[in-house]
């Protein structure tokens, strides 16, 4: 499980991190790159005199939100900031779970829908909020659900659904987000069947089965694998195949000597094993009188 160091760093260290939209704008650094009419406070907790007003508060989180959606990191900041930090419990007590970002605005979500589905993951029943579902039901991602659906291959998926490999990797990997399922662990059923579940894929589609093959449904977190293989399977990645049924037919043993199988209903000759040809003998040599 991605820890929230490494979540951090594969997040700053991304090429188009100063580009995010919560930055300061360099003309106004009170004001957000992404929307020069958006404070960089909307991001923040709030930390005014008194209690803030419920309107307020709503109307800067949206804003936030709105900028969000535009930001080039958004996953990656989402990820980092539902990682979880496990600290130990007080006086002996249990562990104590927490998120890496309690308080703000990150990645699109408000504080409020990152405890729920922290909640929802610490009961093992994920909560996907309509705003994952509308940007789940994007005609990128569905192209990749459908192309995900009947291809077993990145390069295939990719082309199916009309984009470069690295985008359609970027694609599932968000869904899987998206939908409450763990980037390192889901398989390429758990993806397909969630999209099945939510409605992003009619229940009649035809999905080919992959068969019995531990297969992530996204890269590495860092990008650098498609395909991993579960401990205890052997190293190398042979070619799943789907499934064929065929018809067994039954088998009829021919008894040595009679030929043809025999078919149902046909009568039942008595058989003889004939006896084994005696050995020949050789021959007496003959002797050539000479001529008169």
């Amino acid at each position: 499980m991605t820890t929230p160091l490494i979540a951090q760093q594969e997040l700053t260290d991304h090429p188009h991190y100063r580009y995010r939209g919560c930055a300061p704008d360099p003309d106004n650094p009170r004001m957000a790159a992404g929307d020069p009419d958006v404070s960089v406070d909307a991001w923040a907790p709030y930390t005014g005199d008194g209690a803030e007003p419920q309107r307020d508060r709503i109307g800067r989180e949206k804003a936030a939100v709105r900028v969000c959606g535009y930001c080039p990191v958004q996953a990656l900041c989402r990820t980092y900031a539902n990682t979880e930090v496990v600290e130990a419990g007080s006086g002996g007590g249990p562990d104590v779970v927490r998120l890496a970002e309690p308080e703000g605005v990150w990645g699109g979500q408000i504080a409020l829908e990152r405890h729920r589905a922290l909640i929802a993951r610490r009961a093992g029943t994920a909560v996907v909020s309509e705003q994952a579902l509308a940007e789940a039901r994007s005609p990128q991602k569905l192209a990749v659900l459908q192309a995900l659906a009947v291809e077993l291959y990145e390069t295939r998926v990719a082309h199916r659904a009309g984009m470069d490999v690295r985008r359609t990797n970027w694609h599932r990997s968000a869904l899987c987000s998206l939908l409450g399922l763990n980037k390192e662990t889901a398989t390429r059923d758990d993806l397909l069947a969630a999209a099945v579940h939510h409605g992003l894929l009619p229940g009649t589609h035809r999905i080919v089965w992959d068969g019995l093959w531990p297969i992530a449904a996204a890269p590495n977190t860092d990008g650098s694998r498609q395909r991993r293989i579960a401990p205890g399977f052997p190293l190398d990645l042979l070619t799943p195949r789907p499934r064929q049924r065929r018809t067994p037919t039954p088998s009829v043993q021919v008894p040595a000597g009679r030929g043809p199988a025999a078919r149902p209903g046909d009568r039942c000759l008595p058989h003889f094993t004939p006896a084994p040809a005696a050995p020949a003998l050789p021959l007496p040599a003959t002797v050539l009188e000479p001529a008169a």
